[in-house]
């Protein structure tokens, strides 16, 4: 909000907020829509013409009202006829819209808002939509997974064609993970879409992804995915195996990558092409959706890092699994040449796992493969009954599905035998590195 001195010189210029101003502050002039504001301040938020929003100091500003915000009437939820492709809204930044008689975003909490939002949807495909829950992806919990693998079931059981899900992009692999564990048999695409960019910025990738998404959502590629920019432009889109996607990037349109793998496959919905990349599982509508929906609340992650001390290890045996993301080929502190400065965690590690907490490794290089085989104490990490030697899974997938095989297995040689199992692409025989971008 701002400051009651500052709300005076509006209310003074007839201005309110969402009114187009014009603010002239030294040797600048300044045209553009009032922003409201968090925590109180002098300073006035305006979006310029351009999309972007600038602060301006108000002490010896001028302001002068340009035009009125044109009131929005209250829009009422019709009932929506079944389309091709159900779209799902988890949150995010991608699942939000701009209110233009102030120019600030704001969640999307009515499904028709989607097509109004997205009018070239329907381009593409007939389609329905349903809010979930609005949350921060960050927020989610193995619940909120539980719960969009029940709505996609129920989508599939009510004969959706393919399914969409909105979510923010932070955890977006998380949940692509769990989807793929959890949904297996699928007989048509399930494709979780994000944006990087918020749609009252000119660089938002929200209305190419979700596109791309749909167009995707209607393809024969029957496989949880995630559908995000390929490249810095708006070329194409790469659709990512769930268990293999990754955030790579803090800021970047093309933030995911596929990590030991080549993606899926390659969408422009504007050329109408889609270009698979490796061997995929094809649309079946026949085919019986298998629900494996359990998942545990009570796993840890923690990353091997110098300095670790032993006490820490020791606090984790309130959990039912930990996931180490261990530094190299996958190693932790086994001090074995005994140095005065060094930690040897191994042994509270190894305590763990004979109280019957499994204990699963993953790799801080993120690309690459564990293997214990190397080292001797990648050895002596094996004899100590941990589990992971020779997977290429990401620390992500690796947690999600520890948390999935705990939802349903506590005995430690049933959970071993399940972890290093391959269920859904999660561990491959054969690493490959060589993804050549390539525009259509």
């Amino acid at each position: 909000m701002y400051s009651s001195k500052i709300l005076a010189v509006l209310k003074k210029a007839g201005v309110e907020i969402g009114d187009i101003i014009r603010v002239n502050s030294g040797n600048e002039e300044y045209l553009g829509i009032l922003m409201p504001r968090a925590g109180e301040s002098d300073d006035l938020v305006i979006k310029l013409e351009s999309g972007y929003n600038i602060g301006i100091g108000s002490e010896d500003a001028k302001i002068e009202l340009k035009e009125k915000a044109k009131k929005k009437k209250e829009e009422k939820e019709d009932v929506q006829k079944r389309g091709e492709v159900a779209i799902l809204g988890a949150g995010g930044t991608i699942l939000s819209k701009v209110e233009y008689t102030t120019g600030a975003t704001f969640p999307i909490s009515n499904p028709n808002d989607i097509a109004a939002a997205f009018p070239k949807i329907k381009e593409i495909a007939s389609f329905h939509s349903k809010i979930l829950f609005q949350l921060f992806s960050e927020d989610f919990t193995p619940e909120h997974w539980k719960m969009i693998a029940k709505s996609v079931a129920e989508e599939i059981k009510e004969g959706a064609k393919g399914v969409v899900i909105m979510h923010g992009t932070d955890t977006l692999h998380y949940t692509s993970a769990a989807l793929s564990f959890a949904l297996q048999n699928l007989p048509v695409p399930l494709v979780l879409v994000g944006s990087q960019r918020s749609s009252d910025r000119p660089s938002s990738d929200n209305e190419s992804n979700l596109l791309n998404a749909v167009f995707l959502a209607k393809s024969d590629i029957a496989h949880v995915g995630v559908c995000m920019h390929a490249n810095s432009n708006d070329s194409f889109a790469n659709f990512h195996l769930g268990t293999k996607a990754r955030k790579m990037h803090s800021s970047r349109r093309d933030a995911f990558q596929s990590i030991n793998s080549l993606p899926l496959a390659r969408a422009d919905y504007q050329s109408k092409k889609i270009e698979p990349l490796i061997p995929y599982t094809k649309r079946d509508e026949k085919r019986k959706l298998e629900m494996h929906n359990h998942f545990s609340s009570n796993v840890a992650m923690i990353y091997a890092h110098p300095g670790i001390k032993p006490e820490l290890i020791d606090k984790l045996s309130d959990y039912d699994g930990v996931v180490f993301v261990g530094t190299g080929l996958c190693n932790i502190p086994t001090n074995p040449m005994n140095d005065k400065f060094a930690n040897n965690i191994l042994p509270n590690a190894k305590a763990l796992v004979d109280s019957g907490i499994p204990v699963v490794m993953s790799t801080q290089t993120i690309y690459g493969r564990v293997n214990m085989n190397v080292y001797s104490a990648g050895r002596k990490i094996q004899e100590a009954g941990i589990i992971g030697n020779g997977a290429d899974w990401t620390p992500e997938t690796a947690y999600v599905k520890l948390c999935w095989v705990l939802g349903k297995e506590k005995r430690m040689e049933k959970v071993r035998e399940l972890m290093m199992k391959n269920v859904a692409g999660e561990i491959t025989e054969r690493t490959n590195y060589d993804e050549k971008i390539v525009d259509f």
